[in-house]
């Protein structure tokens, strides 16, 4: 802390810079929730403040992200729709999984987890990542061309008997609740019915509506009918700020040009008093925290997303350990991967009690700080200050914004957050698998299982068959390669080891050598299992070398048991030369050393061994 001010003038101009261009990003961020602008500030504030004052890497700028927000918008949809669509009735348990995600990623930093992350398969982050890309996407084509679904009546009016059909359903759940019986008292559920008015049947159908369409699969469904009820305006703003975006970039990169468009466009459409939407109203005065998360707490309505806030805070710790090795590359230093996690869970775990989205390190904002002077920590806390004074004097003058305009911001996000360098990779990567006569990349396959999941079915699940599929085939890989070492071949194909050159070859029809190579474990166990199939009839003792076999798994040592079983009806010797000590451990423990293989069995060199094959062992065909 002593030296958080040795850089000051560089930090405040890095941190002013960062909080400009983290300004629009988390306006964006906040809409695309579904919690609105506060929150995606809320969030930018908090995280990059505290992240920066307790994380372990010194130039960060953190604040909501594009694939922290993804996952929230599911958190958030979820909880929602499990609240009769109210976002007011949701919003503390909301909050309470985001919290739970901050509170974990303080536990995988003191655990020790950071150094860890960096071992998720990159095919899965790639996936992923493109995934976030086409979500953001395609789920800002209706608000940018000025489509709410819950606000077109002839398709909240598809919706009514199924509104209905739930009013009465919940009605009848209350009554279940309270203790009444339906049979024996139907006038109090005719009374409740009866009760319901055009307002309610309308409030739930919008609900179902804009359930209906939301995330990629609801977007295309309802995009013909969006096609049909285009509100030039709003597309007209959207098309401009992306315009603006890419164009300005072409000027100058010196001045952020997500927020000139934001400037501009908002500008030009407040000015001329067009008749556009606004968003929703950014409340006025200081963030205070929402001590409903606490007193409304209902452990049934976070249970189903225990999970998921899990996932947030994995995907929290990758994107932000992923940035700290960027600013590593860039300031030379070396962040603290576990201090970061602590300081990255303490900043979600305050935003989210303020009522802000979850977020990360972020890539471009933590570059433009440290290219504007930025050197320490004093850099993300000034950005975090900076939207604070933001929030407090431009709160009623930030309320003005086109929705258009965020929806506008947010297709470029989408598209710059999508992975290119790995698309590109896909036709040049090695046909590593086969199914039958077809051949196939591994990682094409983890990448896309991961993009199409992603983006049609649920982000969390999708990452988890991704993690599994990776796992087993790189499981697979290990093991072909492995067994390549574990060679199971009869005594006259193998190559005989230099010691074996002594071998009287008048013994060479009884004794059978076989060589262990690499570890005995369950990708080799099948090769081993043949081996009793490759002795030949003739031989009555078996020598096992083991001094090249340092590893033996459970799968292993079980299989190794059912061989010598097998050996031992068939009245054959089994002899052990050179066994290590983990093999030894594993077959003390099941008794296959000394119960199978007696210790006077068990030789420490094959000179050993052979001194008691020619005494113990005789020549069948020798004739006397």
């Amino acid at each position: 802390m002593k030296n958080l001010f040795s850089n000051f003038r560089g930090d405040l101009f890095g941190g002013i810079t960062a909080g400009i261009v983290a300004l629009p990003l988390a306006l964006a961020f906040g809409v695309s929730s579904g919690l609105g602008p506060s929150a995606g500030l809320y969030g930018a504030i908090f995280i990059s403040f505290f992240a920066a004052l307790f994380g372990g890497t010194s130039t960060q700028i953190s604040g909501p992200t594009a694939p922290m927000t993804a996952v929230s918008m599911v958190v958030i949809a979820g909880i929602v729709a499990m609240n009769d669509g109210s976002l007011e009735k949701a919003l503390p348990a909301i909050l309470i999984v985001f919290l739970l995600a901050g509170l974990m990623q303080i536990g995988l930093g003191l655990l020790g987890i950071g150094k860890y992350i960096r071992y998720i398969p990159y095919p899965v982050v790639s996936g992923f990542m493109t995934a976030i890309g086409v979500i953001i996407l395609v789920t800002q084509i209706l608000p940018a061309i000025g489509y709410y679904p819950k606000e077109d009546a002839e398709f909240v009016n598809l919706y009514k008997p199924m509104a209905e059909e739930i009013i009465l359903d919940n009605i009848l759940k209350e009554e279940a609740g309270e203790g009444i019986l339906v049979l024996e008292d139907f006038k109090e559920t005719i009374s409740r019915a009866e009760g319901i008015t055009e307002a309610d049947m309308m409030k739930e159908a919008q609900t179902l509506a804009k359930s209906e369409a939301s995330g990629v699969i609801g977007a295309i469904k309802v995009l013909p009918r969006a096609l049909k009820n285009i509100n030039w305006l709003e597309l007209i703003l959207a098309l401009s700020t992306i315009a603006i975006i890419y164009g300005f970039k072409k000027i100058t990169t010196t001045i952020p040009s997500a927020l000139v468009a934001l400037i501009v466009v908002s500008g030009v459409a407040y000015g001329f008093g067009l008749d556009y939407r606004p968003i929703e109203q950014i409340p006025s005065g200081f963030p205070m925290p929402n001590l409903g998360i606490f007193t409304q707490f209902q452990l049934s309505s976070v249970t189903p997303y225990v999970f998921t806030a899990l996932t947030l805070a994995l995907l929290g710790a990758i994107d932000s350990l992923l940035t700290s090795v960027v600013a590593d590359n860039m300031t030379k230093t070396k962040h603290k991967p576990n201090k970061e996690l602590v300081g990255q869970g303490i900043g979600n775990s305050i935003a989210a009690i303020f009522g802000g989205i979850p977020g990360a390190g972020a890539t471009i904002r933590t570059v433009v700080n440290i290219n504007a002077g930025g050197k320490t920590k004093l850099s993300g806390m000034v950005a975090g200050v900076l939207l604070l004074i933001v929030l407090l004097a431009l709160g009623p003058i930030a309320s003005q914004i086109p929705a258009a305009v965020l929806a506008g911001i947010l297709v470029t996000v989408g598209i710059g957050v999508m992975d290119y360098k790995g698309l590109k990779a896909i036709p040049s990567l090695p046909k590593d698998m086969s199914l039958g006569p077809i051949k196939f990349s591994s990682e094409v396959v983890i990448m896309l299982v991961v993009l199409v999941l992603s983006s049609v079915w649920n982000l969390v699940y999708a990452v988890g068959v991704g993690l599994v599929i990776a796992s087993l085939m790189f499981m697979k890989k290990m093991g072909d390669l492995t067994a390549e070492r574990s060679d199971v071949k009869s005594l006259e194909k193998e190559v005989n080891w230099p010691d074996e050159a002594a071998f009287p070859k008048s013994l060479q029809e009884e004794v059978f050598i076989k060589h262990l190579k690499g570890p005995l474990f369950f990708g080799s166990t099948s090769e081993f299992q043949q081996m009793a199939d490759q002795i030949p009839e003739t031989a009555s003792t078996v020598i096992i070398r083991m001094g090249r076999m340092q590893y033996m798994d459970q799968s292993g040592l079980y299989t190794l048991e059912d061989v010598l079983i097998s050996l031992r009806k068939s009245g054959i010797n089994i002899l052990f030369v050179e066994v290590l000590k983990q093999p030894r451990y594993m077959m003390e423990r099941v008794g296959v050393i000394p119960q199978l293989i007696p210790e006077e069995h068990i030789f420490d060199t094959f000179d050993e061994c052979l001194v008691w094959v020619k005494s113990n062992v005789k020549d069948k065909f020798v004739t006397s």
